[in-house]
């Protein structure tokens, strides 16, 4: 069982890394690390053998690591950046992470975290290195070649800090004990651009997919759940060798707990002598789905919750691979932990059970752990590609969209302003992207979503920006070239780009590619700028039987135009101005309603007319956009209803 467990790891990780280099060269590591934790002191010793294969073409005079525990110290970068954001006042709030707030500066030293290098050798020769707070710099004896492979053994030590942001211990919101992400020293990515060795500052990572063989040598009485499949299953049980098994007993002080994940890009792990493990085995050699949640209080309510996470991941499942591609690995866990929702290969970390986070963050695994992009330079290319596919996984199970649960709490809520927005302004789906990306624009406060996510200048800048924003990116795309269209393009997008680290110039090549249409300018607009979008009906006129209605651009970005209009007999007919910087057009979306393809409109135009046979007295209403997928920022003058 073991001998071919190993195999398949190897076997699989090979197919993937070598489907990964047509196009783009990739640094490849194999992690070996065995740690031995105290859950006393709450600390760890650790040896690290990482053979890092330099697949660039370029010779490397030095390394770097991320040391992130370095963050949770008195004084550090993450400390002063909370501080100075919670200076800042939005909506009447402190701008600071409520979760950080100024609690690092008051972490007393038993509470602090750190990471230390005791030593660190390449090839068996020792290497100078030097702390930058929570990077390690590795200045290097000997290059490493391009097209070579070298060795670093590595021995280090840690206290892991009180629960703050991500990683930690003893969280009172939860009761685990610990939550170990960013635990380990993680060599920084070198890629096309050159080392990304970014501080851990507040935001999200980049890493270098590999191999990772980790064994954990802890308290006996405490239960594991993290990233990859359990080597030593027969050895530990726990539902792990079988459903609903114990925890098998030993006489040893510790246990040791060894998990291999096969091409990952980072490895997190969460232990509590509390938890208490489900499973689920999807059918035809799917995936293993784990459950891993604290049960110190016996309540079958959270036992239902949780084993409900499970019920959903494994209806969602097929929905989610027929969308977005198929998943590879051969397991996934839900694990309650952390502060929130945080993804990681093979598991994510949960506060609580609620699904719509459940759906978020599984779909990282697509939007980050497959297609791993620098999250620090793309961060709505993570969250908001994440954000669009949780809602339509959370429409496909609750079988109704968002805008349906905006509609019901209106009815419950009537004189709720924020819901009748939505209701009034937004798409069926991702209204609550629209209505958040709506208030950003408008708020002063919105920066071009290509700044660096730690450079941003308020924490709700930047989250909306990730968050809704991107969201929005991907529905808009539907609307400009087509939402099958769209589809396609995800899928295609995955299908080239798995395990390939793409930027933003990658995907909007696949969609040009597979729509056939000009899509620069959306990038340069959308992602680029903070330029809103803004059109109106300006002037309805008759000339000769030929009814005429005049349409405004009054925002500076330029958008294709779906023009609807209604008549009388209550028949539709759609119009569509294509852009000139598009050179091309989108089909009908609508196989019942003709859709009729106009002139393009010059970007540099503020006008134009679109004509139709139809007398004026016909017409009843004129809607620009009447999906209202185009992010227009003032919907008011976007349909106008004629009461002849």
């Amino acid at each position: 069982m073991k001998k071919s467990v190993i195999l398949f790891f190897a076997v699989f990780s090979f197919q993937l890394i070598c489907y990964g280099q047509p196009d783009r060269w990739q640094q490849a590591v194999k992690y070996t690390m065995n740690i031995n934790m105290d859950v006393n002191t709450n600390r760890f010793t650790g040896k690290q053998k990482l053979e890092y294969t330099n697949n660039s073409p370029n010779r490397l005079d030095k390394v770097f690591y991320h040391l992130y525990f370095n963050a949770f110290q008195p004084n550090s970068s993450m400390d002063i950046r909370s501080q100075e954001l919670g200076q800042v006042i939005i909506n009447k709030r402190q701008d600071w992470d409520g979760r950080v707030k100024d609690r690092i500066a008051n972490l007393k030293p038993d509470e602090i975290g750190y990471q230390k290098i005791i030593s660190i050798k390449m090839n068996g020769v020792a290497q100078l290195f030097k702390y930058h707070e929570t990077i390690l710099e590795v200045l290097l004896t000997k290059p490493i070649a391009a097209k070579s492979k070298v060795v670093f053994d590595m021995e280090f030590e840690a206290q892991v800090p009180l629960q703050i942001r991500r990683s930690g211990r003893d969280n009172p919101a939860t009761g685990v004990r610990l939550s170990m992400s960013q635990w380990y020293p993680k060599l920084c990515e070198y890629d096309y651009e050159g080392w990304h060795p970014t501080p851990y500052v507040a935001r999200e990572f980049y890493g270098v997919w590999g191999d990772f063989d980790v064994t954990i040598n802890i308290d006996k009485n405490y239960k594991l759940g993290g990233t990859g499949v359990l080597m030593n299953a027969k050895e530990i049980g726990w539902g792990y060798d079988a459903p609903g098994t114990e925890l098998k007993p030993t006489n040893m002080d510790k246990r040791s707990w060894h998990f291999i994940g096969g091409n990952v890009h980072d490895f997190v792990w969460c232990a509590d002598p509390d938890y208490k493990h489900l499973s689920y085995q999807m059918p035809n050699g799917g995936p293993t789905l784990h459950s891993i949640y604290n049960a110190k209080e016996n309540n079958p309510k959270n036992d239902s919750a949780w084993a409900t996470v499970l019920t959903a991941a494994s209806t969602a499942l097929p929905f989610i691979e027929k969308n977005f591609g198929k998943y590879p690995y051969p397991q996934y866990s839900f694990i309650q932990g952390g502060d929130g929702g945080m993804e990681y290969p093979m598991a994510t970390l949960l506060v609580g059970p609620g699904l719509g986070t459940v759906f978020h963050e599984w779909m990282h695994s697509w939007y980050q752990m497959m297609l791993g992009t620098n999250e620090s330079m793309y961060g709505w290319m993570d969250e908001g590609f994440t954000s669009y596919a949780e809602e339509l996984v959370s429409a496909f199970y609750n079988k109704k969209s968002s805008m349906q649960g905006f509609r019901e709490a209106l009815q419950r809520t009537p004189n709720n302003k924020n819901l009748k927005e939505i209701v009034e302004t937004c798409p069926e789906d991702h209204g609550g992207a629209y209505f958040s990306y709506f208030n950003l624009a408008k708020s002063g406060y919105e920066e071009p979503m290509t700044t660096h996510a730690d450079h941003f200048e308020s924490n709700y800048a930047y989250s909306s920006a990730a968050y809704s924003k991107g969201e929005v990116f991907m529905e808009q795309l539907g609307y400009i070239v087509g939402a099958d269209t769209r589809d396609k393009i995800l899928l295609e997008y995955y299908r080239q780009w798995r395990f390939k680290h793409p930027n933003a110039n990658d995907f909007m090549r696949v969609a040009e590619d597979v729509s056939g249409i000009q899509l620069d300018w959306y990038k340069e607009y959308w992602v680029n700028t903070t330029k809103t979008i803004d059109y109106k009906i300006d002037s309805l006129w008759e000339e000769n039987g030929v009814s005429k209605i005049r349409l405004r651009r009054i925002g500076h970005m330029p958008m294709p135009i779906d023009l609807q209009l209604t008549y009388a007999d209550g028949s539709t007919e759609m119009f569509y101005v294509p852009l000139n910087l598009m050179f091309g057009n989108k089909l009908s979306e609508n196989k019942g309603q003709k859709l009729e393809i106009l002139e393009e409109w010059k970007w540099t135009h503020p006008t134009y007319v679109v004509e139709t046979k139809h007398r004026l007295m016909d017409i009843k209403v004129v809607d620009i956009d009447p999906t209202k997928r185009m992010a227009d920022i003032d919907r008011k003058n976007n349909t106008l209803e004629l009461k002849w």
